[in-house]
């Protein structure tokens, strides 16, 4: 199969009509990589919002499980990315989601915000380390899917066009950013989780290495040491370099499904339903 079979394919459907089928096979075939990246970085990004770092530290979540709780998150997302909204699965994973969200009183404004760091998130990924570029299909499929998911969260007022959801996502974030102890808290949680995922001798480099892929708007609201140069530099480009040599890679002849691997929180499997804290948590 050509390296490019997937665009092709992609370029042929609907973004608005067929989101669910176009986000399937960019995510899952082409990109898996890049998407788990991208969105681990994009749930980083909306621990620099006081608001929602606070909640998040209030509920200890991350400080207390936050292999347990990154788990929940990669498979309840990736239950309505592989399976569809409109799916079984997909319903009952929504309905999960719906049910955790609604133990707190969030504003409609940062549910906004949230989803729309799953828009566009893994499409500025995509421009900085992608193997190829996000073809217009696949931009708009993401913008159409996540909104159809905003939906069914009942989130209310959410854009109707790419460039204003755009456009409110980098004014709400020149707006809330700033820093706070519960976002040190909630990003060092988060952090430690990443650097843990690798061998002890390396805890120093990984640290680096996620402070250089980190702006500096998240750097100030984390409270996190400036990167030097060097590692701003070798970081990124090593991305880059991996993203090229990818698009040398045989294209892949069967979806990297999350939903299908494991997980160190569920290595007997999971049930969506007890996904997430419980309730007395």
């Amino acid at each position: 199969m050509s390296r490019y079979a997937i665009l092709r394919a992609i370029q042929n459907l609907d973004p608005e009509k067929d989101d669910q089928r176009i986000v399937f096979l960019s995510s899952r075939f082409d990109f898996p990589f890049d998407t788990t990246r991208a969105l681990e970085f994009a749930l980083f990004r909306t621990f620099c919002v006081p608001r929602i770092s606070a909640l998040l530290d209030r509920t200890a979540e991350f400080r207390v499980r936050a292999q347990k709780r990154y788990d929940d998150t990669d498979l309840i997302v990736s239950e309505i990315m592989e399976w569809g909204y409109d799916s079984e699965r997909g319903t009952r994973a929504l309905r999960r989601l719906n049910q955790l969200h609604g133990r707190f009183a969030i504003a409609n404004e940062d549910f906004l915000y949230v989803l729309s760091t799953f828009v566009y998130e893994p499409i500025r990924w995509n421009e900085r380390f992608g193997w190829r570029l996000m073809c217009e299909e696949e931009r708009l499929a993401y913008f159409h899917f996540w909104r159809q998911v905003g939906r069914r969260m009942n989130i209310r007022e959410i854009p109707a066009d790419y460039g204003a959801f755009e456009r409110f996502n980098r004014e709400y974030e020149a707006q809330h950013y700033r820093y706070t102890e519960t976002n040190e808290r909630v990003g060092a949680a988060t952090r430690e989780l990443f650097v843990g995922w690798f061998p002890r001798f390396l805890t120093p480099l990984v640290r680096s290495a996620i402070y250089a892929l980190l702006d500096d708007s998240l750097i100030a609201a984390f409270g996190f040491p400036r990167p030097s140069p060097l590692m701003r530099l070798l970081v990124p480009g090593a991305l880059k370099l991996r993203g090229w040599l990818a698009g040398f890679v045989p294209a892949r002849r069967a979806p990297r499904l999350r939903t299908e691997m494991g997980h160190p929180t569920y290595r007997d499997g999971y049930v969506i339903e007890r996904l997430g804290p419980p309730e007395a948590g």
